[in-house]
């Protein structure tokens, strides 16, 4: 389907060409000693009337085999083959306006014989049809193209998002595990404390559950999914982990993918507070530079080699869906700190 501001550059198009074919007619009819200009507007209007009234008939006719425009020879053939039926009704049709003209005004209409004003006649209109024609099939294969292109578009953001959903979604029953692992080993050794810790588990997946279906969140929602699993760690790690909280509040508004967050700081706590006996200092900032939102979570006695050695898959996951929904307009990257520690620093586009 055409859209209005196509039939109506082809509508100008068409009148300009109309105008033109008439101010020639005008101009030669006056160099021959003419003197009624409406003798070649009716010969020009009857011609371009009727034959675009034709053309636009045979158009009719043969949109239903526009799905040959990608062979093509097969689609001309079949705008050729509709050119002899124009011939035969376009010479009646034309002559029959203009005698009916002529005889009104009172004067006869006099021509060529019928033959020779059929091959002049059907020459011209094969020209005059062919050219349209022409333009037809290029704005109709333009509009394909475009189609084309946006199903192809629209295909690639649903495999995306289905991609992103899955990855999400995956992510929750992980996480589950390592917090009932965390909850499983202090039942061994404090009940009471597996019991707070159970309650503050709770409202961690009542967080999870607010961002279930989502594949973005703000900032401010995915902190507090952190902070209430930073509060289910520190009491499973009590007096062996000290968090500091960085966060610049024009960065909250900030769209993030759902749970890219937390993962990071469950890193550290896989692979330095479990298995280091100091005491282990977590700071987590996140500040906005010229719409760079940079989160970052820093300890004090972490090992690069360690962690990039036994890259997890919330990890594995997060690199996935950054690359996914962002490109290279996103980094995942790890720093060796001095003299210990190791910084995660993850950098993306700031939407609101």
């Amino acid at each position: 389907m055409l859209n209005k501001r196509t039939i109506f550059t082809i509508a100008t198009a068409w009148l300009i060409f109309v105008g033109l074919m008439v101010f020639v007619a005008i101009q030669d009819f006056w160099r021959s000693g003419g003197t009624t200009i409406w003798q070649p507007v009716l010969w020009e209007g009857s011609s371009a009337i009727t034959g675009l009234s034709l053309w636009i008939s045979m158009r009719v006719a043969t949109r239903r085999f526009d799905h040959l425009l990608e062979t093509p020879w097969r689609w001309f053939c079949v705008q050729l083959a509709c050119f002899p039926l124009i011939w035969i009704t376009f010479i009646p049709i034309v002559f029959g306006i203009r005698h009916a003209v002529y005889a009104w005004m009172g004067e006869t209409y006099y021509h060529d014989s019928w033959g020779n004003i059929f091959l002049y006649e059907a020459l011209k209109l094969s020209i005059f049809l062919g050219l349209f024609t022409v333009i037809l099939f290029g704005v109709l294969s333009y509009f394909n193209l475009l189609k084309a292109k946006l199903a192809a578009e629209q295909s690639t953001s649903l495999i995306r998002q289905a991609q992103l959903q899955r990855l999400t979604q995956q992510m929750q029953p992980h996480f589950l595990f390592n917090a009932l692992n965390a909850i499983s080993s202090l039942m061994h050794s404090n009940v009471e404390k597996a019991d707070a810790t159970l309650i503050q588990l709770a409202d961690v997946l009542r967080a999870t559950l607010e961002m279930s279906e989502l594949h973005e969140a703000s900032l401010a929602l995915e902190m507090r999914l952190v902070r209430a699993y930073a509060q289910l760690m520190e009491t499973r790690y009590e007096d062996r982990v000290t968090i500091t909280w960085q966060i610049d509040e024009a960065a909250l508004n900030c769209l993030i993918p759902v749970m890219s967050v937390q993962p990071l700081l469950e890193n550290v706590f896989k692979h330095t507070v479990e298995h280091c006996r100091q005491p282990t200092k977590i700071v987590i900032s996140a500040s906005l530079h010229q719409q760079t939102l940079q989160v970052r979570i820093a300890d004090d006695q972490g090992r690069l080699d360690i962690k990039e050695g036994h890259a997890g898959m919330g990890m594995r996951n997060l690199r996935a869906r950054l690359q996914l929904r962002y490109g290279d307009a996103a980094s995942l990257q790890l720093q060796q700190l001095s003299p210990a520690g190791v910084a995660m620093e993850m950098r993306l586009p700031c939407t609101c």
